[in-house]
């Protein structure tokens, strides 16, 4: 099974100081046409739904993740809702997300191209959630990409951030052999379409890190999908990989740490503002 982690050379004056400080000021709300002090009207407005699906012994630490994640929505103005194991099955997650305008996910992933063959769209591309209710951490349904287009009833134009999963991002399996760089794009193309031919707009993955930069981004700023990517606190930006996508509508951004090493893509509208999305 698919498994997932300051000088100056005097003090100023006070009159002086005064100044500078709103100088300063008006510099950062000009620079990104942002600046991060009051989430805007309509992000109390924006639904937030966090998933954590059944991942076993790790399940707790995925939900602590995700808790703070939440926390972050909560910061920066949005409503949020969670379903997490042993309570997360397909249609507590399809109630849950119904109008979501912000979708994450936290969990097992099960990509293409994978050694689990062969490909369809019952269960590749999508999230894995509880088989059964209240039946514990390890009973796990894999809901692939035919139904992340057509049941998954999020908002129109809705974000998607796929958190921990192996293979959304380009990433392998631990224990398993690093991907090379052309498996590793189609892995992130694969995984963006079934979400991308439904009602979203844009699909984050990050395999490892936090996502609070993307929250930030969407709900406060006016940047750009492709501009709140590059806002990450743990970006490389060395090996940067961008493409079209085939089976995903869009464009695609991917972040390796270094070649093999593939934890960080982008794909779909990255054109997009942050406040046009609102």
């Amino acid at each position: 099974m698919p498994d997932e982690q300051r000088g100056t050379a005097g003090v100023p004056s006070g009159r002086v100081k005064r100044t500078l400080g709103l100088v300063m000021l008006a510099t950062s709300l000009a620079v990104g046409g942002a600046a991060f002090d009051a989430a805007p009207a309509e992000a109390s407005q924006k639904k937030v739904v966090i998933v954590v699906g059944p991942v076993g012994k790790s399940t707790a630490s995925f939900k602590r993740v995700a808790d703070e994640t939440a926390a972050a929505a909560r910061n920066n103005g949005a409503q949020v809702v969670k379903v997490y194991s042993p309570n997360a099955t397909w249609g507590r997650v399809r109630a849950a997300a119904q109008g979501a305008h912000v979708f994450i996910y936290l969990g097992h992933g099960n990509g293409w191209p994978s050694p689990y063959k062969p490909f369809q769209t019952r269960t590749k591309n999508g999230i894995g959630v509880n088989a059964r209710l209240n039946s514990g951490n390890n009973n796990h349904k894999y809901y692939g990409e035919a139904y992340m287009a057509s049941e998954l009833p999020l908002a129109r134009g809705a974000a998607v951030i796929l958190m921990r999963l192996c293979y959304a991002s380009g990433n392998s399996e631990p224990g398993k052999a690093n991907p090379t760089k052309s498996v590793a794009m189609q892995r992130v193309d694969n995984y963006g379409a079934g979400f991308l031919r439904g009602p979203a707009s844009v699909v984050f993955a990050d395999g490892l890190g936090k996502t609070n930069y993307i929250l930030a981004g969407l709900l406060r700023s006016n940047r750009t999908m492709a501009e709140i990517f590059w806002t990450a606190p743990h970006k490389v930006g060395a090996y940067r990989i961008q493409f079209a996508g085939t089976r995903s509508s869009g464009r695609a951004i991917m972040d390796p740490r270094r070649p093999g090493l593939y934890y960080r893509s982008v794909i779909g509208n990255l054109n997009l503002t942050a406040s046009d999305w609102r």
